[in-house]
């Protein structure tokens, strides 16, 4: 029979792994995944920063030297920062989105929660977010994270995955199907 919770494999999942239970003896699995979250809106907002992060031309001091300075300029510190420098010095940093995707859901499944993938076209507002969380916690009987990514081309509407299942409520699929109906009709 198979486990009901997720399982973390490959190296992304051996990291996380083992971060998250440093943090869980530290008492700190919070604060690690808040600095990971900010570090990864860094990284998303940065094109040079993704470049250092993706590139294998620059070497292992050198991210680490780079990585060291926005660290300390962003507030970033304590366990997350000596993650993030180890991962660097093992030249590894090109999967740290892998990575902390797989801490999120070993904190989720410890606190019980479910993670959701929503894609949207634009920001959700606050009271939006909470009334996707309070549906998608009626469906699954968990308290939901919502991992929320923009992505402009699907034009409107909104893509979640949650665990097993999708829903796909967007303009540009809709429109594509529209679009195919059209020329079956034919």
């Amino acid at each position: 029979m198979a486990a009901a919770e997720p399982i973390i494999a490959g190296m992304a999942g051996r990291y996380a792994t083992a971060l998250f239970d440093l943090a869980q003896e530290a008492n700190a699995i919070d604060a690690v995944k808040a600095d990971l979250e900010r570090f990864v809106v860094l990284v998303a907002d940065s094109d040079d920063l993704a470049r250092l992060v993706r590139s294998p031309v620059f070497s292992a001091a050198e991210q680490l030297h780079a990585l060291s300075a926005i660290l300390d300029r962003a507030g970033i510190g304590g366990l997350a920062a000596k993650f993030l420098k180890l991962v660097a010095s093992n030249r590894r940093l090109f999967a740290i989105g892998d990575m902390v995707k797989a801490y999120r859901e070993l904190v989720a499944q410890q606190k019980g929660e479910a993670t959701a993938e929503v894609t949207v076209a634009d920001q959700l507002k606050g009271e939006h977010a909470d009334a996707l969380r309070a549906a998608l916690k009626s469906v699954s009987g968990k308290d939901v994270d919502l991992d929320i990514k923009i992505d402009p081309t699907i034009i409107g509407g909104l893509v979640i995955k949650l665990g097993s299942r999708m829903v796909d409520t967007s303009l540009r699929t809709k429109l594509n199907a529209i679009k195919h109906a059209m020329k079956e009709a034919r």
